[in-house]
């Protein structure tokens, strides 16, 4: 029987390269273990993000590389992912029961930034993440309508002081909606809605979550500020259209979180192009290339584009958002492959070892 060479297998599996992070197996960490009975390899491979849509890509792939290795006759692959928590800005201690927080922001309303953050969340869960959703825009709230919870469904609540996430589509949900009701305007100044935003966070029972993934207030002001210094966020997300005026305005955003010290994972571009609900016919109604220049002149990524749709606004309108309404959709599959991105960017980040924030609850005693 022919002797195996294990320095010919690790050169097999480094054939293989991370689409997002352009690293093979073995600098990322990967590899937890390699071994060889009797011409059989196996190989047990653990990523670092959100990534079940390309399991089996890598599988294939690395086993086609082994089978070529002289002595192999069988090879075996187990691929999984393991989600870490890390650091959030100034190293502030993040919160029970949860290991990342990701800040999706605009700089200014009306560019989609409720859709991509409710369809971001539902495909980091595709990709086999525990994740909720949080629901900051205090002025404007969406996100229970989006996920198709009932107009005037409540959280549970523990012991009177906690509050149940309300869960929809496999992920967990909590709201400003879900305590007034959706014709009770929220008149409110800066500092009540800060408030409210953390005693939301900190009050509700997160349940072991990968990701929290927090639909900020659109804008760059004093609410956003103090939430952004406030909330232990991991990386932020921008939102933004191709148009000059919303492309200056998510540079505002950019630098708002580089004052604070968040990293700015990526920008996503919305309604991208415009695409005929008839003919299919594609046109750049808002201009092109924006999101490209943006990224490129902060030294970010472009995360993805995404259409201006018909289909995307129904779904989302009808509480079935895309991810899950059409799942082999090609804006499935795009808000999919952003979400693994965006997973892959963040793993890159240092470890948070410290103890989290524990859940509080306040009272008039």
């Amino acid at each position: 029987m022919t002797q195996i060479s294990k320095q010919a297998l690790e050169s097999a599996i480094r054939q293989y390269q991370d689409p997002y992070l352009e690293q093979d197996l073995y600098e990322l960490n990967a590899v937890r273990s390699l071994t060889v009975e009797d011409g059989r390899v196996n190989l047990e491979v653990k990523l670092g993000y959100a990534s079940e849509g390309i399991h089996g890509a890598l599988r294939e792939l690395v086993r086609n590389a082994l089978e070529d290795v002289p002595g192999v006759t069988d090879v075996n692959i187990t691929v999984s992912q393991s989600i870490r928590a890390h650091q959030a800005q100034k190293n502030l201690q993040s919160i029970a029961g949860v290991r990342n927080i990701i800040a999706v922001a605009s700089g200014k309303g009306g560019v989609g930034k409720s859709t991509t953050a409710v369809n971001l969340a539902l495909a980091l869960h595709a990709e086999g993440a525990r994740v909720g959703i949080l629901d900051a825009d205090i002025y404007g709230p969406s996100v229970g309508m989006m996920l198709g919870i009932p107009e005037g469904q409540r959280p549970k609540t523990k012991d009177d002081k906690w509050f149940i996430p309300v869960p929809a589509h496999g992920i967990q949900a909590m709201s400003m909606a879900f305590l007034v009701t959706d014709k009770t305007p929220m008149v409110w100044r800066g500092p009540m809605v800060s408030g409210a935003v953390q005693q939301l966070l900190t009050q509700t029972l997160w349940e072991d979550l990968d990701y929290l993934v927090v639909d900020m207030p659109p804008g760059t002001g004093d609410i956003q500020l103090t939430l952004a210094q406030k909330v232990p966020v991991t990386g932020a997300v921008i939102v933004t259209t191709p148009q000059d005026i919303a492309l200056l305005d998510c540079k505002k955003g950019i630098e708002m979180f580089r004052k604070v010290e968040i990293p700015v994972l990526g920008v996503v571009e919305n309604m991208s192009v415009h695409i005929c609900s008839n003919c299919g016919h594609e046109e750049p109604l808002f201009g092109a290339g924006g999101g490209e220049r943006v990224a490129e002149d902060y030294d970010t990524v472009l995360l993805g584009q995404l259409p201006l749709h018909m289909t995307i606004r129904e779904q989302t309108d009808s509480g079935n958002p895309s991810v899950v309404a059409e799942s082999d959709s090609e804006v499935a599959r795009k808000y999919r492959d952003i979400a693994r991105r965006v997973g892959a960017v963040l793993s890159l980040r240092e470890r948070n070892l410290a103890s989290p924030i524990p859940s509080i609850s306040t009272s008039d005693d």
